[in-house]
């Protein structure tokens, strides 16, 4: 057969192109599929087609070109090309590597990658209007009322208008315009949908920077000019004005032409910083996380896939947006657990986008107040640069901090806030100043039971106590998502109105201000009460403006956040998070604390922050005290580096879960059997996870442990090759596990 003359060759090689390709599907698979090319059809790596699998059709990407040995009757042909840009070169490099390293199929992290896939169809065109010259008898024969001659007199000389904006221009109903139109009157134009992002203003001038914090933004813009990997951790205490010192570095991105990115950790934190973008950039950056409507995450991947969005925050799926020329990435709070993806496809969106700025050749800047262990030891070793901010901006001075210790400082009986706290409130509330509570702990009460027999609220297929949330009336797990009304009786012993809440939540403590402080404005802050970005905004704003006297929140107004009229913070239980077999527990809780206290005093009115323990010898509440930061880092790591725990060694947690408890624990005797207990590698477990039963799945783990210079996922591979698994088990792997549950 002669060679059709739509085989154009490669303009590079001079060859012509394979007539099979390798098409890798955003579905739970390893490997590409081959299909065969149509003769009408070029295709190169990069390209979103459609292809068939079984009786659908499905969007893909060709993966590679695959040599012509299959013989074409076997195999099906591509459908067509989809009209978007290709994927870059280093988008799909980072995909396979994402997908190695955290031994997670291909497929499932291009479906992270794909995650709209209404984005790859083409948006619809915008219908205009435009005068019909060349049919001058129509208007002859049309009968014109005082109406249609205003919309004929608006688009004699203008250009093609939709019918909505020429209705409104001349004052009558869009009817009117269309009825013109289908009169032959007026012709529609399609025209293609107008830009949905404003560009942001690079040259527009940013706040004046002390010395300090200029001499850190140079070293940024430099690298973000100079076009190479560098790996930059910018850390400095609350306040110290570290956003704009990075927002330094995007300014340069857009001036070079390029993409940026910005990664926060929770939603909440958005609304302020979006204000500060807006002010130094002169408009909104691109958005992305799940609180988005379909319509604007389909606007935005495709927006960004164009290079029309140059700047994008998001949450940790916005690493896998398909960025054509992204020129910097910064992580802010680096540190926070919220960066790592406990389903589906198990990583730490922190360490994936310090492979993707390697891979791209970019820098990226890792910033926080209370930098990672991880990006200490990196800092440590010269793998990363480091730069630290010790003041606050404007000349601020850090809270002062004070420990209560519980054992002495006792509340009045049911109630959870002792003396001090309470004359540090009353002192703040009659200055006309703003408190904040910090209490880690959502709900009215972690654990409701039964004051006759001691039976424990707790959802059958879960080992999880309820949690009980009176605002919102129901009992609710926060690990599945159940919810329930209180029974009226105990389901052991049949007693009535005998549930008793213990312990304290954000909620029970708003109950117990109330009653402390009837005349002041208080509002509850937690994930279940603010989820959206705009309760963020509403509440941010309340608080700019003081119609609120005392927050009460949990983690997500720990970091972040700016209130100049915000002078006191009581931490109600700071021994939250302690206790337990987390490594990272002692970390976390530091970190939590310090951020938290450095809400404090932001401005020129000095801070105050109040600590209530009942372990005030333990090492974090005392560096907490005495603001010994790198004291802390250097005996955690001392700790760490003992125990051969990260960063100084490396973990990796097998979980196996199933609806039969007995083929579970079959699979877990089955890998014990063969699990590697070398000089290597060594091999905890199995053992039931801590939720032994979570959404009616038993669940067993296996711990692995390895130095770092262990090849751990290459003794996996071989260990999960020598085992069977039966087919109603469920195995996840975790490389780097945060969470132990």
């Amino acid at each position: 057969m002669a060679e059709p003359s739509t085989r154009r060759p490669d303009p590079k090689t001079g060859e012509l192109p394979n007539r099979q390709v390798g098409v890798l599907l955003p579905l739970p698979l390893g490997r590409t599929y081959t299909y065969a090319v149509p003769e009408d059809m070029d295709v190169t790596p990069g390209d979103f087609v459609v292809v068939p699998l079984g009786v659908r059709q499905v969007a893909g990407v060709v993966w590679n070109s695959a040599p012509d040995e299959v013989p074409p009757e076997k195999l099906k042909s591509l459908i067509g090309p989809l009209d978007v840009p290709p994927m870059a070169n280093v988008t799909r490099r980072f995909i396979e590597w994402v997908a190695s390293y955290n031994m997670a199929s291909t497929g499932a992290v291009l479906k992270m990658a794909i995650s709209v896939p209404d984005a790859l169809k083409p948006p619809k065109p915008v219908v205009a209007y435009a005068k019909n010259s060349e049919s001058p008898e129509t208007l002859k024969a049309l009968r014109i009322t005082a109406s249609r001659q205003r919309v004929l007199d608006e688009v004699a000389d203008g250009p093609p208008r939709p019918a909505v904006e020429l209705a409104r221009a001349v004052g009558v109903g869009s009817s009117v315009v269309k009825g013109l139109a289908k009169a032959g009157a007026l012709v529609a134009i399609d025209l293609p949908p107008p830009t949905s992002f404003d560009p942001p203003d690079w040259r527009k001038a940013g706040p004046e920077l002390s010395a300090e914090q200029a001499e850190v933004a140079a070293v940024l813009r430099q690298q973000v000019a100079a076009g190479s990997y560098a790996a930059t951790v910018l850390e400095g205490v609350p306040g110290s004005g570290k956003t704009e010192v990075y927002l330094e570095a995007v300014s340069e991105a857009l001036k070079e032409g390029k993409q940026a990115l910005v990664l926060l950790p929770e939603i909440a934190l958005g609304a302020q910083w979006l204000e500060r973008f807006r002010a130094r950039f002169g408009c909104a950056p691109a958005q992305w996380h799940s609180d988005l409507a379909g319509a604007t995450r389909c606007k935005t991947w495709r927006a960004v896939a164009t290079g029309e969005v140059k700047v994008v925050v998001g949450a940790r799926s916005a690493l896998f947006l398909p960025f054509p020329g992204l020129g910097v990435i910064i992580i802010d709070e680096e540190h926070d657990p919220s960066f790592k993806q406990d389903d589906g496809v198990f990583y730490n969106a922190r360490d994936m986008a310090v492979v993707r700025a390697k891979l791209g050749e970019i820098p990226i800047v890792l910033v926080s107040a209370t930098p990672s262990l991880e990006t200490v030891r990196n800092a440590d070793l010269a793998r990363y640069e480091r730069y630290n901010l010790p003041n606050r901006h404007a000349g601020a001075a850090l809270p002062d901090v004070s420990i209560i210790d519980m054992r002495v400082e006792k509340p009045t009986a049911g109630h959870w806030l002792s003396p001090p706290m309470i004359a540090g409130l009353t002192q703040t509330f009659a200055a006309g100043e703003q408190a904040l509570l910090f209490l880690n702990r959502r709900g009215y009460a972690p654990l409701t039971l039964c004051r006759t027999c001691g039976h424990r609220l707790q959802r059958p297929q879960c080992t999880a106590w309820l949690v009980e949330h009176r605002l919102l009336g129901k009992l609710q797990c926060h690990h599945c998502g159940h919810s329930a009304r209180l029974p009226e009786t105990c389901p052991s012993c049949e007693a009535t109105e005998s549930f008793h809440a213990c312990g304290p939540g954000v909620e029970r403590l708003a109950e117990e201000v109330a009653e402390l402080f009837p005349a002041i404005t208080c509002r509850v802050a937690a994930s279940d009460t603010i989820y959206s970005a705009s309760q963020a905004k509403k509440l941010v704003r309340q608080i700019e403006e003081r119609e609120i006297d005392l927050i009460i929140g949990t983690q997500i107004v720990a970091k972040g956040y700016h209130f100049p009229f915000l002078t006191f913070v009581g931490v109600v239980d700071a021994d939250l998070g302690l206790s337990g077999g987390d490594l990272r527990a002692a970390e976390r809780t530091f970190q939590l604390l310090y951020q938290v206290a450095g809400r404090a005093g932001r401005e020129q009115r000095p801070g105050r922050v109040a600590v209530q323990t009942h372990m005030s010898d333990h090492a974090v509440i005392r560096t907490l005290a005495e603001g010994d930061r790198d004291g802390f880092l250097a005996a955690e790591a001392r700790d760490r580096e003992q125990n051969g725990m990260p960063p100084f060694g490396r973990l990796v947690g097998v979980i196996l879960s199933g609806a039969d408890e007995g083929a579970v624990d079959q699979a877990a005797r089955n890998l014990n059997r063969s699990a590697p207990r070398t000089g290597d590698v060594q091999t905890l477990g199995p053992a039931p996870a801590p939720l032994a039963l979570l959404r009616g799945r038993h669940r067993r783990r296996f711990l692995l442990k390895a130095g770092r210079d262990v090849n751990i996922q290459a003794h996996i591979r071989a260990w999960l090759r020598a085992t069977q698994i039966p087919r109603k088990v469920r195995l996840q792997l975790d490389i780097d596990p945060y969470s132990f549950l």
